[in-house]
């Protein structure tokens, strides 16, 4: 399942980046998730965070009440802001996520841009699936979004 969406921010593209990368901000990003349990390592432009989170109604025969998401970002420099690889992975589930950030300058602010592939690999409900994990996929996504505009006015 292709997922593209883009959110904006009030401030330039190396403050937004800045506050991406920054541990405090990830973790309220987490709790703001309902993650019952996370971990957020950041080190330099890498950043690493792991979630539990309540298992979506579609996939509880599959994974449980819970389950972990791990997701793994790694930014670079471009010519007007910033490029990051991203990797979202459900251990010991067939579920994953490859994609790409793109941070750009856009007027007075910035836009950061979530293009991917969501891939479920289970045979005949796969795409029900998918349907259902892309949510929470975008879950954080809209938080930080959500988030960002008080954290960049602080």
């Amino acid at each position: 399942m292709d997922i593209d969406s883009r959110a904006e921010f009030a401030a330039a593209p190396e403050q937004v980046y800045a506050m991406l990368t920054d541990k405090d901000f990830l973790e309220k990003v987490c709790q703001e998730t309902h993650a019952t349990s996370y971990d957020v390592i950041v080190d330099g432009s890498s950043v690493k965070t792991s979630r539990d989170l309540p298992s979506p109604d579609a996939a509880r025969p599959f994974t449980g009440e819970t389950l972990t998401v791990v997701e793994d970002i790694s930014w670079a420099e471009s010519g007007s802001g910033r490029t990051g690889t991203v990797t979202m992975k459900v251990p010991g589930q067939p579920v994953n996520f490859n994609g790409k950030y793109e941070l750009i300058a856009d007027g007075a602010g910035s836009t950061l841009t979530l293009t991917g592939l969501l891939k479920v690999n289970v045979p005949l409900l796969g795409k029900k699936l998918e349907e259902a994990a892309a949510p929470a996929v975008l879950a954080g996504f809209r938080t930080q979004e959500k988030l960002g505009a008080d954290y960049l006015s602080a």
